[in-house]
């Protein structure tokens, strides 16, 4: 007889690789609004959204919840990236600007799937110093992060489970191989709210105007549920030939870029079936 107890339904959990990044300052806003793809000046204090930053070539270094916390003070809530590489790449364009970049080392990462005690929508709840707790609900059910001084237990299931209900809503998590590699239309990141093309330069801006006024997206990001395992990278094949390439997986569930206009036929990665399924949507902010 096993010793180990089970957890409870609603039990916070660790979520490995979720580390924050604060900036803070007089500048903080103005800085990250010239920074990232999103409007973070019409961001209230209090709230959240899905931001990112890209390369001047329109290419994703990083996506993130960015929560504001006050009018000198911002949270990047990173799922993969490291938030000591981002801080310094960042701060090559900090110049003059006062704003301060620091890696939230104390700050820990825990998830639930049941509803926020206070937290709704972009609504966060609780403040810097004891800790927040954000919604990260959707329509395939509720969930609550918390970014707390206090770790919570490990649970690999609990944490595979989170990632897989990530990909199924159609935010994609990134790892070290798909960085600098796709554009926000081609992660389909307007689904989630993710940038802007009415908001003032950023960089990658021009790109990403471009290709929305011109009606040029030739790619998008689907859903997969794959017959067996499946690592970022893998190309995705139809009569055999290559037509995209995964972007991330979590089990069976798998989100690739694949041609807006791609026949129904049947898809292959790494030799197993590959199944588009519905996106679920409710995870937009």
């Amino acid at each position: 007889m096993s010793d180990k107890s089970t957890p409870a339904p609603d039990a916070f959990f660790a979520i490995p690789g979720h580390r924050v990044l604060a900036m803070e300052g007089r500048d903080a806003l103005k800085f990250a609004q010239a920074q990232f793809t999103t409007d973070v000046e019409a961001l209230a204090d209090g709230h959240w959204h899905w931001s990112g930053w890209l390369t001047p070539k329109g290419r994703i270094i990083a996506l993130f919840a960015l929560v504001r916390l006050g009018p000198e003070l911002l949270w990047l809530v990173l799922p993969d990236a490291d938030p000591q590489d981002v801080a310094g790449q960042l701060q090559r364009f900090v110049f003059r600007s006062k704003v301060k970049l620091q890696p939230l080392e104390g700050m820990h990462a825990a998830g639930a799937f049941a509803a926020p005690s206070a937290a709704s929508g972009p609504v966060i709840a609780g403040g810097p110093g004891e800790g927040l707790e954000l919604d990260l609900g959707g329509d395939g059910g509720q969930r609550t992060l918390r970014l707390s001084p206090d770790p919570a237990p490990e649970d690999p299931e609990s944490a595979a489970r989170w990632k897989a209900f990530d990909l199924a809503h159609g935010l994609p998590r990134l790892d070290p191989g798909q960085v600098e590699q796709w554009t926000p239309q081609q992660l389909s990141l307007e689904r989630l709210r993710g940038y802007s093309v009415k908001k003032g330069c950023y960089p990658g801006q021009e790109i990403v105007a471009r290709t929305h006024f011109l009606g040029k997206a030739k790619r998008g990001l689907v859903r997969l549920q794959v017959s067996g395992p499946v690592e970022a990278g893998a190309g995705v094949s139809q009569a055999g030939s290559e037509v995209g390439r995964v972007v991330c997986a979590a089990g069976p569930e798998a989100l690739a870029v694949l041609p807006l206009d791609l026949p129904a036929d049947p898809l292959e990665v790494s030799g197993a079936t590959a199944k588009p399924a519905p996106l679920e949507g409710g995870l937009a902010r």
